[in-house]
C-alpha cells in the first residue's frame, strides 16, 4: 500500500511539473487573410496593381462593350440580311469574341501572376514582423493556419500595427 501511494505521489508531482511548464509555453496566431486585407503594405500593393492594370482592364471593358453592341446590332438586322451576309457577320462576331476571350484570359493570368508576386512580398515582410513580435514577447510558437484558435492567442492586430509602423 505504501508503495502504491509513492507511485501516485510521483505521478502527481510529474503532472504538476508538466502543468507548470505548460503555463510558460506561449502560443500566438496570425491571420494572414486579415493582414492581406488590413495592413497598409497590402493596401499599397493592391493600389499598385489597380494602377498597373487599369489601362488594360479599361481596354477589355471597351472591347466587350463594343462586341455586345455588334452582337445586338446583328440580332436586329439578321432577319433582313441575306444568308451569305448573315454567315459572314456571324463568323466575324465569333472571331472577335474568340480574340476578346484570349485577351481577357491573358489579362487574368498576368494579373494573377503580379498579384501573387505582390502578396509574396507582403507575406515576407509580415513574416519578419511576426518573428520580431514573437521574439520580443517571448512566444514559443506562432501559427498562421489553424482550424480553431482562441482569440486570446491572436496577435494579428499587433503584427498589423508593427507592419504599418515600419512603413
Amino acid at each position: 500500500m505504501k508503495h502504491l501511494s509513492r507511485q501516485w505521489l510521483v505521478v502527481l508531482l510529474g503532472l504538476l511539473a508538466f502543468a507548470a511548464h505548460a503555463q510558460e509555453f506561449r502560443v500566438g496566431f496570425v491571420n494572414t487573410d486579415r493582414i492581406f486585407r488590413e495592413a497598409n503594405t497590402a493596401k499599397a500593393a493592391q493600389a499598385k496593381l489597380e494602377t498597373e492594370f487599369a489601362r488594360r482592364e479599361k481596354e477589355l471593358t471597351d472591347i466587350g462593350t463594343g462586341l455586345k453592341s455588334l452582337s445586338d446590332k446583328f440580332e436586329r438586322e439578321a432577319p433582313t440580311l441575306s444568308e451569305a451576309q448573315r454567315t459572314q457577320r456571324q463568323k466575324q462576331l465569333v472571331d472577335q469574341d474568340r480574340e476578346f476571350q484570349r485577351k481577357r484570359r491573358e489579362f487574368q493570368e498576368d494579373l494573377n501572376a503580379r498579384k501573387n508576386e505582390e502578396l509574396q512580398q507582403v507575406l515576407e515582410r509580415a513574416n519578419k514582423v511576426v518573428k520580431q513580435v514573437a521574439e520580443a514577447e517571448k512566444y514559443d510558437v506562432v501559427l498562421q493556419e489553424a482550424v480553431y484558435i482562441n482569440p486570446k492567442h491572436d496577435i494579428t492586430d499587433k503584427v498589423i500595427r508593427a507592419l504599418n509602423a515600419a512603413r
